[in-house]
């Protein structure tokens, strides 16, 4: 074997694939190990080295060294076809912990790729050297994709698949509103601007908290740019979701506010032990704050960490109330304890029996021994009003289950009984016609007499009769 020629191709092999030498050369020897062993046997013992400076190999069989000349001999066709195939799959398995690699660096980062082949409603898309996919889980609700046309998502996840690399697509994951935010505004790529939280509900609502450490700079007006032209090419690449831009503040008290835009907020109440903020809002502002099926809500919670409940004062002060109430019937519990609790924003048994045993005893100035009963009870309570809640909503099921049922027959009935009558009217107005019927009208007198009509015709013959005679 030609030293040179090895180091040739391991160089070749090196720039080509981007694989590092030592791969290369250890894929060699596995190689020639592999086609040497089918032709001593698997018994033999043998070694194979390549030197690294000057390519040539060295193979010891029963730790004697086989001239090279009578290496290449030994090998053959066949062996070196099976040599062949053995280091074309050790590249094949470096050029894929080489991708593997790259693409472990960029998950969460956003690739462009061609849409190439639907698998039922996975799209596979060429992303150069390797194919990833996209599956419904991970697309736009809503969106259609075809042959050929150019796509953005996020790296969601990589592994190895045998031989293979398998790369996941997402164009629903928050990390792609992140990126496109980084591509379409200078200020966050160079984060001048930084984006603080972010929340988002694939293809319907996003809500991202962006902050500025310069002052000059308005953040939300660099976000959206000149008459809304930054964000346009966001929303656009999004399939025209809706996106919040609010102003990050590290108090709640203006946090949450900003992130329920556009309502308008007329208070803020922490509930610190449960990480809950009550929300009061004017009534005509409810609605609004709460959004289309919760989702205005549901987004303001998520953007600033912190379970957001939505009331206006009436409400407020009528849970307050019946928690009040409520909880002065726990056994051992004093009006104190219960007043406090509420104060704390603890509404309900469900929520107090979450609570620690040290915070109970430091609310109600209480032992351990004195706590451990309340909040026992308060398990208890918790549980059975969920089975009681359950139990009525299996009810309700059943209910609405009897009323799908039901309702067709009662349709079939009505409209039986309504055809029924139709035709009972119809009979009766048959026979009003016949009797307010002239009585000299002739067809009317044919259809009820039994004798032929030929029978009148008779004498009109005879005088005809008559008239030619005479």
């Amino acid at each position: 074997m030609n030293g040179a020629e090895v180091l040739r191709i391991v160089d070749a092999i090196h720039r080509d694939k981007a694989i590092d030498k030592e791969i290369v050369f250890d894929g060699i020897e596995q190689a020639i190990l592999s086609a040497a062993r089918k032709h001593y046997g698997e018994d033999e013992q043998i070694e194979i080295q390549i030197n690294r400076q000057t390519g040539e190999p060295t193979l010891l069989v029963q730790a004697a060294p086989v001239d090279s000349d009578l290496l290449g001999q030994l090998l053959g066709r066949i062996s070196a076809q099976t040599a062949k195939q053995v280091m074309i799959q050790r590249i094949r398995e470096a050029e894929r912990d080489t991708l593997f690699d790259d693409f472990i660096a960029m998950r969460g980062q956003i690739v462009t790729g061609i849409v190439g082949r639907f698998e039922g409603h996975t799209a596979t898309v060429n992303l150069g050297k390797i194919e990833g996919i996209l599956p419904k889980s991970e697309q736009i609700p809503g969106e259609s994709y075809r042959t050929g046309e150019r796509v953005r998502a996020v790296v969601l996840e990589v592994r190895k698949a045998g031989s293979r690399l398998k790369v996941v697509l997402s164009r629903t994951h928050a990390d792609l509103v992140r990126r496109l935010f980084e591509l379409e505004i200078p200020e966050i790529g160079e984060r001048v601007i930084e984006i603080r939280s972010l929340a988002r509900e694939a293809g319907y609502r996003s809500k991202v908290a962006v902050s500025c450490s310069d002052q000059k700079i308005d953040c939300v007006g660099a976000c959206v740019g000149v008459r809304g032209a930054r964000i346009k090419n966001v929303v656009d690449e999004l399939a025209g979701e809706r996106i919040d831009i609010v102003r990050w503040n590290d108090s709640l008290q203006v946090l949450v506010p900003n992130a329920l835009q556009p309502a308008e907020v007329e208070d803020v109440i922490l509930c610190q032990m449960l990480g809950r903020v009550i929300v009061l809002v004017a009534e005509d502002q409810l609605s609004l704050a709460i959004g289309r099926r919760g989702q205005n809500v549901r987004l303001a919670s998520k953007l600033v960490g912190w379970d957001i409940e939505i009331m206006t004062r009436d409400e407020l002060n009528e849970q307050l109330d019946k928690s009040v109430e409520a909880f002065v019937q726990i056994p051992g519990a004093p009006q104190e304890l219960a007043e406090n609790l509420v104060a704390q924003g603890f509404f309900s048994f469900d929520d107090l029996s979450v609570i620690e045993p040290d915070q109970l005893v430091e609310l109600s100035g209480m032992t351990l021994e004195q706590c451990e009963p309340i909040i026992a009870f308060a398990e208890n309570e918790a549980s059975r009003l969920e089975a009681e809640a359950a139990f009525r909503k299996s009810q309700d099921r059943i209910a609405a289950a009897q009323r799908e049922t039901e309702e067709p027959r009662a349709k079939a009935a009505a409209a039986a009984a309504a055809a029924a009558s139709a035709v009972e009217a119809a009979a009766e107005g048959a026979v009003a016609t016949a009797d307010e019927a002239p009585a000299d009208v002739p067809v009317v007198e044919a259809a009820n007499e039994e004798e032929s009509p030929v029978a009148e015709a008779a004498p009109v013959a005879e005088g005809s009769g008559e008239a030619s005679e005479s």
